[in-house]
């Protein structure tokens, strides 16, 4: 018998399959493992009370009554039902982890010392492989139990939704649900649907020509350019929310945002220069201060005039506005990528198509094996089941079968974080499993109703050198813009049959998760509700 000691487990627990025989009093005994007491040289039961034998300590629920088939449930039945799955889960995985410590027991012993005396080479190697293919299956196992809990709460959340009401706004512009909402399927038992034929099925309503921008939506903080693009004597010209600014560095070296329009006679600003920390008209050389204010007009006496401006806020690369007219949060969310990762691109392009679109196909990963089949989803296999995973109340989450982080961050920000090794073909496994990611982020302004202005962000958090290759940055380029046309192609044919009439919502399926979420976000800003789904309240400006 190998010691204690040389375990990754509390001193007091010894961990046997329960074909072993051992002359001590089991502590108790779980799905066909027995957990032991170790005893001290004066017998006392040091595992008596021991946190991990109350870990372990979970009756296996049994079998559920059987349902028939067909049978209506109503709210308080299904809610057992989900109580039950959950219950069932949280036995699982207890038992899941009791398997991977007791195959960690069998590898110490057959490392161990006395045991390497009286075995051959090939003998070790043998039970070791064995073990190794045993631990996968164990990991694997764990994998699945953790997928069952995330379907089992978001199931339970759901119910709890639709029964409380604020999910869908009965007689609103827009409501959404998807299959799940309205049935729910035992995820323990067999496949049997109960489906409440008692709620129609409703859709979210995305369609006909695109509406003019509430002003709730202006009340956030945007991102509109990055600081490397924004020089002392440059300046940066663009739209947000049909409206047209620019965006220069002031005096002090702070950058400020004013209307791309000269007050004397409505020439464009961003034709002229800037001269002194003031952006001159090209007209008659009128210039203008950050704040707006016009502090020279060559050829005539000085008039008291102004054009607005935004407040504008420089933070870690990037150059903010806040175009709403409720006084500006005082914080700005951070856009950094995570610890360990080096930016290598910045990327801006003007796209004609509206943001909410291009925020759904960004959103969305299922596409991926048949839009991107020339970039870099090629030779991705199509998986049988592409789920998306996230807490109940969240507009994050991950992927499965592909190894990527994914979030919404409000108001037009998408975050992904991606497993490299042989992406698409990880079925079970998260980019914490693999040992190289790329991080993206992606920024929709929304210029007008139909243009987008969109500012990428790529990094790694591997081959930093590749930063200090010549013309490195126009590669990167390239491949953004060709994975992007991939996607372009499709979502102006989207928008052409969406201004026509056709809904782009029409039918949402499990892995839509996240886009719905952000339509009934956006649905609820826009309605200019008090309280946001999915988000905490701060992140409103409202």
């Amino acid at each position: 018998m190998t010691t204690v000691a040389s375990l990754s487990l509390p001193p007091h627990l010894l961990i046997k399959p329960s074909f072993r025989c051992c002359s001590r009093k089991g502590v108790g005994r779980y799905g066909g493992i027995k957990v032991y007491a170790v005893l001290g040289d004066d017998g006392a039961e040091y595992a008596k009370n021991n946190a991990w034998v109350a870990l372990f300590h979970v009756d296996d629920p049994g079998p559920r009554v059987p349902i028939a088939k067909g049978k209506f449930l109503d709210v308080n039945q299904a809610l057992e039902v989900v109580r039950f799955d959950i219950q069932y889960c949280d036995w699982r995985a207890r038992q899941d982890l009791l398997t991977i410590m007791v195959l960690h027991n069998k590898v110490v012993e057959v490392l161990n010392p006395l045991a390497r005396e009286f075995k051959s080479i090939g003998t070790m190697r043998k039970e070791l492989a064995e073990l190794q293919q045993e631990l996968a299956k164990a990991h694997n196992q764990v994998h699945l139990s953790e997928t069952r809990v995330s379907t089992a709460l978001d199931k339970l959340a759901q119910m709890e939704t639709l029964v409380n009401g604020r999910l869908l706004q009965d007689g609103g512009s827009s409501a959404a649900s998807t299959a799940e909402c309205n049935s729910l399927a035992p995820s323990t038992s067999s496949p049997t649907r109960v489906v409440n034929k008692k709620h129609p099925r409703r859709s979210l309503n995305v369609s006909g020509p695109v509406q003019p921008y509430n002003p709730s939506l202006k009340n956030f903080w945007y991102p509109v350019a990055f600081t490397s693009d924004l020089k002392d004597d440059t300046m940066v010209p663009i739209d947000c929310f049909e409206e047209q600014w620019v965006i220069f560095r002031g005096k002090d070296g702070r950058p400020g945002c004013v209307r791309n329009t000269c007050a004397h006679r409505a020439c464009p600003l961003d034709l002229g220069s800037v001269n002194e920390g003031r952006i001159q008209c090209p007209y008659h050389g009128w210039e203008y201060s950050t704040d707006g204010k016009c502090e020279k007009m060559p050829s005539t006496r000085m008039l008291d005039v102004r054009i607005r401006s935004l407040p504008c806020f420089e933070q870690e690369g990037m150059v903010w506005i806040w175009p709403g007219d409720n006084p500006p949060m005082s914080t700005i969310p951070s856009l950094l990528p995570p610890s360990g990762f080096t930016i290598h691109a910045e990327i801006v392009m003007e796209l004609p198509v509206e943001h909410g679109l291009l925020l759904d196909n960004l959103l969305d990963l299922a596409h991926a094996p048949f839009t991107h089949t020339s970039t870099f989803a090629k030779g991705w296999s199509v998986p049988s089941l592409v789920k998306f995973l996230t807490p109940a109340s969240g507009l994050q989450g991950y992927w499965d079968p592909y190894p990527i982080d994914m979030e919404f961050r409000p108001p037009c920000m998408v975050l992904s974080t991606i497993g490299i090794s042989k992406p698409g073909k990880l079925e079970g496994k998260s980019t914490k499993q693999c040992a190289t990611h790329l991080h993206q982020l992606h920024i929709c302004l929304p210029s007008s109703r139909n243009k987008t202005r969109l500012l990428y962000r790529m990094s790694l958090d591997f081959a930093p050198w590749l930063k200090h290759i010549p013309f490195m940055h126009l590669l990167w380029s390239h491949f953004a813009e060709k994975v992007l046309n991939e996607d372009l192609r499709l979502v102006l044919g989207q928008q052409e049959r969406m201004i026509n009439g056709a809904n782009v919502w029409n039918w949402p399926v499990s892995y839509d998760k996240l886009g719905i979420r952000y339509r009934l976000w956006r649905d609820t800003i826009e309605r200019g509700a008090e309280r946001l789904p999915f988000s905490n309240q701060s992140e409103s400006g409202s």
